[in-house]
């Protein structure tokens, strides 16, 4: 009997969390990267800003779900981070915007890399308003966190990761990766971060900041503007 029991509340416990997460649908086989840097400056694959100079145990920021124009297929994806940009893991959750083909798809996940990512089944719409953090107790736990205040949900997840350097932390536009390299960005317009934080203080006001310019070539894919004194800035869309 209690066997019985406890083979239903397992069912039932597995059952929940489908509703909440899932990992076996095509996008997961994407992966939102470490910095692919052409300069301290620039990178095949990110456009935001990144913190350095010190040991950092939390970030975070919101932003609008922005609308995506979609002419063929492309992703992108909008995120904050801990590690990525000197060291070879990231902590990370956030929201995309992709396009198969003609057809726009949003939706937000949760990534410990080098795995791959966690996508979520809660719903995520253009113009939704999005929050999201990452948290460690700095010994390799982390607590990753994202809301949808617009369609009333809240994800909240606690990973394991003992190799993580704490070195940086981000708030980023990317255009992610499959086993291929770096995919075609979505024109996805403008991103607005507001009030984005790094160890519970501005991120302007990290020891150091660097704005990041995405590239290819000598084409600019994505670009920062300038960051206010509380850690708001935009990433406009330039070139897919």
């Amino acid at each position: 009997m209690r066997r019985t029991v406890l083979i239903a509340v397992l069912a039932i416990t597995i059952a929940a969390i489908g509703l909440s997460a899932t990992t076996g649908s095509a996008a997961s086989r994407l992966r939102q990267d470490p910095n692919h840097k052409v300069t301290n400056s620039s990178s095949t694959n990110w456009s935001g800003y990144a913190a350095t100079g010190a040991k950092f145990t939390s970030v975070s920021s919101s932003w609008t779900e922005p609308t995506v124009l979609c002419s063929g297929t492309a992703y992108s994806s909008f995120w904050v981070g801990i590690d990525g940009d000197t060291s070879s893991t990231v902590e990370q959750t956030g929201t995309s915007a992709d396009c198969s083909g003609s057809t726009p798809q949003y939706y937000a996940w949760y990534e410990m890399y080098p795995k791959y990512p966690t996508n979520l089944s809660n719903p995520v719409s253009p113009g939704d308003s999005i929050s999201a953090s990452v948290t460690t107790d700095g010994v390799g736990r982390f607590t990753l966190t994202i809301s949808d205040s617009t369609q009333h949900w809240t994800y909240q997840t606690t990973q394991r990761l003992h190799s993580a350097a704490l070195a940086s932390a981000e708030v980023i536009a990317e255009a992610p990766s499959s086993r291929s390299g770096v995919l075609p960005l979505a024109n996805f317009g403008t991103v607005s971060f507001g009030s984005s934080t790094a160890n519970g203080a501005s991120l302007a006001s990290a020891p150091s900041l660097d704005p990041i310019t995405m590239v290819s070539g000598s084409t600019v894919k994505a670009q920062p503007s300038s960051i206010s004194s509380n850690g708001s800035f935009s990433v406009n869309w330039k070139h897919s």
